[in-house]
């Protein structure tokens, strides 16, 4: 953390300087020095050596994770909450940035905490609570002055706390054997404190291999110092973790490693030195703490993500000196909680959880993004490995707390996507999407769908401009179900003008067609048959391509050449139509009722007719509706026999409705008389379009029209050659 304020340095760093060391001071702190010696105890060797070796994992992975993203692209401030958010977006990079900047503060109090045990007791200053309780204060006073005044002391010093940390380490494994255990007990006992939550507490010590990132600005050459500079820190904190966690096994026993916090300087060769690099440890580790994490707060607030105010900064560097006194206050709330154990435990929750997001960052990136070329390449895998394991442990630890993280992640993607905040940078949602649509289309477009047995509107509707343009958008809707798709095109007549609408004018996002989930365009025609036509000729493509045309009924066009030559045209592409007069006293009514007329020659119509009515009981606006079945028997065929054929066909569609058969074999009434007589009253009445000469269309138009004039809203169906034919001939099976 100590590397996150030097991006107001001009100095440029290597390695060595600008990643490891900052990143090594961290992960070497106060859970090595004031907790180690306590897991081992608890845990025995071999959980021990599991508990270290499982945070290392997902340090590791995270640690490959982010160094591939950072040589993706200049990190600026901010660190990782710049990471999430130029390559995940605003939402969520805010939403874990924000998590994040807590953890940091809460991460001063770990290491102050343990600071104040070391300093009370080597002083004998008194251990009670509310004695590391002022003790912490005063020490999170004096940095916070510090950073107030100076942060070049911070620079200067961090070589000698290095030193001093390997001082003490030289110091412990050289020391006395005065502390050796009787007997050597490989196991945990059944008195020891349970594994999650030792766990739980020794987590915070690989969190500190996140701070070279921010540096990626003040590196000589960042594409190279931050994979090597973080791998290396993790790399050495893994083999002196494991090395002491040995050393102490075998050189004390599990009953003072889990009572004496401060065994370290106990078994030391030199304890002076062991006390220099614990303090020395805490102290630079809290101090990049109050250093880095406004800057974390004040990156957010230059993206508008976190208000203005912390923003601002002062003097020459623009330091963040209002983020710097509410991290001062969430540090002091977590000194005031005085337990270093709570304190981690709250620590691996938001940490955990910002890891999780930082290795499916790197995972999404590399799947679905083609702009991503980091120089530091690793397998994608790895990346969904970390977040699999981060969530896991997470659940495992605390699942109250974990289902606690994530109400507070979800509540805060949700505000920020609310906020509607942009940045101009690439979002790597939109780079999912389309990967998924790309992968999905081409495995559509590479089965055989028998669309005999699985129909999937996906309409074009031609909706026009009127009063009632609504009541058609939500009928088409209807008839797509749940998974198909509508696409409604406005056609914009210009007899005169050459020049198409631009692609992006094309677009229309009306909060009307956002409501309705609909996609819409609009286009320039010069005749408004020829675009339909054309529309339907050339749109859509490979795995979606649209298989319905739905428009209102043109009525006044009986005689119009072009209307016949369009109407032509569709049937001959095998196209699906759907006309809607539409009744502009009574509209749908109540949407209570729904008749759908069958005729002998309705054997394609019929199928179709059963697919609406199964995508209108689905619609919520329609689920208490009364759907019949209405067929015509004009030869005198036994209506039990009909009405067993017709069950049948409704039953193995699951659609439930009432059958009606109408003997017209004496009579022999016109079929739209008797449309007149029985669904005069009903909210929408579907019948087919039959089969006939394409000149013949004027006397079917006019006929039709005055059909219209006496029923309510009427949907006219022709289906096209994918469905199966039902056969309604009775009259061939008796």
């Amino acid at each position: 953390m100590l590397n996150i304020f030097l991006m107001a340095i001009s100095k440029k760093f290597g390695t060595f300087a600008g990643v490891f060391t900052p990143s090594i001071l961290t992960i070497l702190g106060v859970i090595l020095y004031m907790r180690l010696g306590w897991v081992v105890g608890n845990a025995g060797l071999f959980g021990t050596i599991m508990i270290i070796l499982l945070a290392h994992v997902i340090a590791i992975s995270t640690g490959l994770s982010v160094s591939s993203v950072a040589t993706d692209k200049k990190i600026g401030a901010g660190g990782v909450y710049y990471v999430l958010s130029r390559s995940m977006g605003i939402p969520i990079g805010g939403s874990i940035g924000i998590a994040l900047y807590i953890g940091t503060a809460f991460s001063i109090s770990l290491y102050l905490i343990g600071f104040s045990e070391s300093l009370n007791e080597y002083f004998d200053f008194g251990m009670g609570i509310n004695d590391i309780r002022l003790t912490g204060t005063i020490a999170l006073v004096s940095i916070t002055t510090l950073a107030l005044i100076s942060t070049s002391i911070a620079i200067k010093s961090q070589f000698f706390i290095l030193a001093a940390i390997v001082a003490s380490l030289v110091s412990i494994f050289i020391g006395n054997g005065s502390f050796e255990p009787e007997t050597i007990i490989t196991l945990a006992s059944k008195e020891t404190v349970n594994l999650e939550i030792v766990f739980a507490i020794f987590f915070p010590a690989v969190t500190g291999f996140t701070a070279g990132i921010a540096m990626s600005g003040d590196l000589k050459d960042p594409n190279k110092s931050i994979p090597i500079g973080t791998l290396l820190a993790i790399g050495v904190g893994l083999i002196i973790y494991i090395s002491l966690a040995v050393f102490l096994y075998f050189n004390v026993s599990s009953e003072v490693l889990k009572t004496d916090y401060n065994i370290l300087m106990k078994i030391a060769f030199f304890a002076p030195a062991v006390v220099a690099g614990i303090w020395g440890a805490t102290l630079s580790s809290a101090l990049g703490g109050i250093l880095g994490g406004p800057r974390i707060l004040q990156a957010m607030s230059v993206d508008k993500v976190t208000p203005k105010i912390f923003r601002k900064g002062k003097g020459v560097n623009n330091e963040p000196v209002n983020a710097l006194l509410l991290v001062f206050i969430i540090a002091e709330a977590g000194i005031l909680i005085g337990e270093l154990d709570i304190i981690a435990r709250i620590v691996s929750m938001f940490y955990l959880a910002a890891y999780g997001f930082i290795n499916i960052s790197y995972f999404l990136e590399s799947w679905a993004n083609p702009d991503f070329q980091p120089t530091f390449k690793i397998k994608s895998w790895i990346g969904l490995l970390g977040f699999i394991a981060c969530f896991a442990v997470m659940f495992k630890l605390d699942m109250l707390a974990m289902i606690a993280a994530f109400i507070i992640i979800a509540s805060l993607y949700i505000w920020l996507q609310r906020k509607e905040v942009k940045l101009q940078s690439n979002d790597v949602w939109q780079s999912v999407w389309e990967n998924v649509v790309n992968k999905g289309l081409k495995k559509i477009d590479s089965i055989e769908v028998d669309e005999k047995s699985n129909w999937n509107p996906n309409i074009i509707l031609f909706s026009g401009e009127s009063d009632h343009q609504s009541y058609l958008l939500q009928l088409g809707k209807t008839l797509s179900g749940r998974t198909g798709i509508v696409t409604n095109f406005k056609l914009i007549l210009d007899t005169k003008n050459d020049t198409p609408l631009k692609k992006t004018d094309q677009i229309v996002r009306d909060d009307t067609f956002v409501e309705l989930g609909i996609f819409a365009r609009q286009i320039k025609v010069k005749n408004i048959y020829d675009g339909i036509t054309n529309i339907a000729t050339t749109y859509g493509f490979s795995g979606v391509e649209p298989n319905t045309i739905m428009m209102g009924w043109p009525k006044g066009l009986e005689n119009s050449t072009e209307y016949f030559k369009m109407t032509e045209t569709l049937l001959h592409l095998d196209y699906n139509l759907l006309y809607l007069d539409f009744d502009r006293k009574s509209k749908f009514g109540n949407y209570k009722t729904v008749d759908f007329w069958w005729r002998e020659t309705d054997s394609k119509n019929a199928e179709m007719m059963l697919n609406i009515a199964r995508f209108i009981i689905a619609s919520p606006r329609w689920n208490n509706t009364n759907i019949r079945v209405l067929f015509v028997n004009n030869n005198n065929i036994n209506k039990d026999l009909i009405y067993s054929k017709i069950y049948k066909l409704v039953e193995d569609l699951r659609v439930i409705v009432d059958i009606v058969i109408i003997n017209n074999a004496v009579e022999q009434k016109p079929f739209y008389t008797i449309i007149e007589e029985y669904s005069g009253k009903t909210n929408l009445t579907v019948v087919g379009i039959p089969n006939y000469q394409i000149e013949k269309q004027a006397e079917f138009v006019l006929k039709t029209n005055n059909l219209f004039e006496s029923i309510g809203s009427t949907l006219l169906v022709k289906a096209a050659n994918n469905f199966n034919i039902l056969e309604l001939d009775f009259i061939k099976e008796t």
